[in-house]
């Protein structure tokens, strides 16, 4: 009893192991550990303290300062060329300054809308890099997957050309083949291992590359048979509402529109009359050598228009408004591109889908036409061995063909979902 239970205690720890190692287990950790993921995160921070520095052109700013210095006079002289004494002036003066902004032709005001639209952008970006990193993820993992069941498909038929190799020998030696029967078995078995050296090292790479995304290493066992599940528009017009709606370059180049129009308001306000009030509070102290304290306070107001300043404002506002129009001509043409993009994800979308119906239906026949060839070649019928190595490689090809086709398919699933913008943690499903 005690060893059914410590049994059991194990297969349960090797089903949780086994569990946790699943799509979902893999893409929390790229979202986690994604060195670009991060460093868009880092990005998104820093540009969001452009609202803080753009909203400080609005508040007072104060300056302290202190100096002190001293002075020694001597070999004075009167105009009668007499001597007069010599003097020592120890001098110390402490100021408090304080500038305020009051009107700076709107260029304040502009400042901050496009801080504000910079942040809109960087968060953007990241989403988009969160979407990205999810897409590598997901294409990683189910390319693990294909690469996983190639290999095993390969292994598989290494072991069935031994048998064969084996089996060929013995009907050698009995005279019921020739050497050139056997001569083709070994040749196939040659091509059945080189091909599995190549499918060992094409899952290797797999895996590599896996664990670049996620930094988690790849598990050793997998659920071959796990499925991605994303709501996806059900007819391409929905599709194009959708992208337009939420597509991520979409968006960037529409922002990217008008933080163009704010910097050319920007450089119109360097045209326009700038006020601004100080006021200053000093305190002097040996002041002179007939005054040994004198506290001072200034207010003052500057109101000042720059006329020209040799062409440079007039060629800034020209450089802004030319590129105020580039940007808006990039909109037009990333909203055409999406179009085009959207269409084309759809269309491989559900071509991958019939792909992936006709390879079933492929692999089913040839799964069919390998068993009955292979029984009617062993029980010594007028099969040849060239027929068995022909049937068997169309049955490896079949496999490989609808395991390829079960992979592009989750694929092509994500990539329709990124170039929606719907893409998301919450709307990947695993079945």
């Amino acid at each position: 009893m005690k060893i059914i239970l410590n049994i059991f205690i194990i297969l349960l720890l090797c089903e949780t192991v086994y569990a946790e190692k699943n799509l979902k287990f893999f893409i929390d950790a790229a979202y986690e550990n994604n060195l670009k993921l991060n460093a868009e995160r880092k990005n998104q921070k820093s540009i969001k303290e452009n609202i803080n520095i753009s909203r400080s052109e609005f508040l007072p700013s104060v300056s302290l300062s202190s100096n002190k210095s001293s002075s020694q006079s001597k070999n004075k002289t009167n105009k009668a060329g007499s001597n007069l004494n010599d003097t020592n002036l120890d001098q110390e003066t402490n100021t408090i300054s304080v500038d305020q902004k009051i009107f700076q032709g709107f260029k304040g005001i502009n400042s901050f809308k496009k801080s504000e639209l910079e942040v809109r952008q960087a968060d953007l970006k990241l989403k988009q890099v969160e979407q990205k990193t999810i897409l590598d993820t997901i294409a990683a993992y189910f390319d693990l997957i294909f690469k996983t069941k190639n290999e095993e498909f390969n292994l598989s038929n290494v072991t069935l050309f031994e048998r064969q190799v084996d089996s060929d020998n013995a009907r050698l030696q009995k005279g019921e083949i020739t050497l050139t029967d056997l001569a083709q078995s070994e040749s196939s078995l040659a091509g059945a291992n080189a091909d599995l050296i190549k499918a060992k090292t094409e899952l290797l790479a797999s895996k590599t590359n896996l664990k670049r995304i996620t930094s988690k290493e790849a598990p050793k066992a997998i659920n071959l048979n796990e499925k991605v599940n994303i709501d996806l528009p059900l007819v391409l017009e929905e599709a194009l509402r959708v992208a337009k709606l939420n597509n991520t370059d979409l968006l960037i180049s529409r922002i990217e529109y008008e933080i163009a129009k704010r910097e050319l308001n920007i450089e119109k306000a360097r045209l326009s009359p700038s006020a601004s009030i100080n006021y200053s509070k000093s305190e002097n102290k040996d002041y002179s050598l007939t005054i040994d304290e004198l506290d001072e306070e200034t207010i003052k107001a500057t109101l000042s228009w720059p006329i020209i300043k040799g062409g440079e404002n007039v060629s800034s506002i020209k450089k802004s408004s030319l590129k105020k129009q580039r940007s808006y001509l990039l909109s037009k043409d990333e909203e055409k591109n999406i179009i085009s993009e959207t269409t084309n994800a759809w269309s491989k979308y559900q071509s991958l889908e019939s792909v992936l119906r006709a390879t079933e239906a492929q692999l089913k026949a040839a799964e069919i036409a390998n068993e009955g060839i292979t029984l009617e070649y062993d029980s010594g019928n007028t099969r040849t061995t060239l027929e068995v190595i022909q049937s068997r490689s169309l049955l490896l090809n079949a496999r490989i063909d609808f395991a390829r086709a079960e992979r592009d398919f989750m694929i092509s699933k994500v990539e329709l979902a990124f170039i929606l913008g719907s893409l998301s943690l919450n709307s990947v499903k695993t079945l």
